[in-house]
């Protein structure tokens, strides 16, 4: 017998949430766990804002599937879709609405993305480490810092990091950031044989790495926030800076030209991206604290200022990666790819 972890997002707004739900099910001999072998499963759609009371029932439909770090051998994370009863998506189901831009011709191009997932973990009420009555010292040492005094919660992020690892995550890194009690955590490409960095792969991923972060956070007593300004005042806020390419910007003849192509397209849309890019995102894009204002758009290389980054290395390569750096820490990676994807594309 097996335990399998049906994971999915909820109708909440201005923010969608993670619910989950087990389920014992009996993998014949021989045949693996997977999204095709997992049963659908109904759930109750009035108490996870997507569905009224007298017609709730939803179903969950398996898209994904990871071993289950926290539970062990033998039990499996499913990530799934949101469908209504005949099947067809949920107006909720934000991944079916990048599945069709990826179809519409955006596939096309070879997308590849990697998320940088900042966070803030709290203690009841505080962030972590911060003393009861008053603020810390002052942002500067605790970026990659070390040491007790500059570092809170590392016992958390090591088993978190370690979970990643064991349910095949594409996890490539992890810091400790410039706000004390706040962490990121990078998904996407990391150049292993056979991975992909796909836009469905890489959300899908992320959407497992928090829902362990969260779920891990209840070993700990720690709740880790994905609020754009987890901390009001002098602080840095948290966001989740996209990195993009394509085929073209990959190719070293094209590569500059084609990400520049790109940013035109991206300073066009600001607006519409901002839309899309996470609740309260105006707290966090002030102009001060490594952002660009809401309102404005600006791009260059290694601008940590800017809406949108050439790192340095791509730049001197001439091919790579552009990276987007407005999308807030609650954005939902489904909605912001498929916007790039659309933008890029024309679609």
């Amino acid at each position: 017998m097996n335990i399998v972890e049906y994971i999915w997002m909820d109708g909440a707004q201005p923010t969608q949430k993670l619910r989950s739900k087990a389920r014992i099910v009996s993998a014949e001999k021989g045949q693996p766990i997977s999204p095709e072998t997992l049963p659908e499963w109904s759930f109750d759609g009035s108490s996870t804002y997507q569905a009224t009371g007298h017609d709730s029932d939803l179903l969950l439909h398996p898209v994904r599937v990871f071993p289950d770090p926290v539970r062990g051998a033998g039990n499996y994370l499913a990530i799934c879709e949101v469908n209504n009863p005949d099947g067809t998506p949920h107006d909720s189901n934000t991944r079916a609405k990048l599945r069709k831009v990826l179809d519409a011709g955006a596939a096309k191009i070879d997308p590849w993305f990697g998320i940088e997932q900042e966070y803030a973990l709290f203690k009841g009420r505080s962030p972590l480490g911060w003393p009861d009555n008053g603020y810390p010292a002052p942002q500067g040492p605790f970026y990659c810092g070390v040491g007790s005094d500059e570092v809170f919660g590392r016992d958390l992020i090591e088993a978190h990091t370690k979970a990643c690892i064991a349910a095949g995550i594409m996890i490539y890194g992890i810091n400790a950031e410039v706000m004390p009690g706040q962490w990121e955590f990078q998904i996407g490409y990391r150049g292993f044989e056979g991975e992909s960095a796909d836009p469905l792969t890489v959300c899908d991923h992320l959407w497992a790495a928090r829902w362990l972060l969260y779920r891990l956070g209840e070993d700990f007593g720690v709740n880790a926030t994905l609020h754009p300004k987890p901390v009001k005042g002098d602080w840095n806020g948290s966001g989740a800076h996209t990195n993009f390419s394509s085929r073209a910007t990959r190719d070293p003849k094209t590569g500059m030209a084609a990400m520049e192509e790109a940013i035109k397209k991206l300073e066009k849309n600001h607006a519409r991206h901002i839309e899309h890019y996470g609740a309260s995102l105006g707290e966090r894009l002030t102009g001060h604290h490594e952002t660009c204002n809401i309102n404005e758009f600006r791009s260059g290389v290694a601008n940590r200022g800017a809406s949108i980054r050439i790192p340095r290395p791509v730049a001197k390569r001439g091919c790579g990666y552009i990276e987007d750096r407005r999308p807030g820490a609650n954005m939902d990676p489904y909605v912001v790819c498929r916007e790039i994807l659309k933008t890029v594309c024309d679609l």
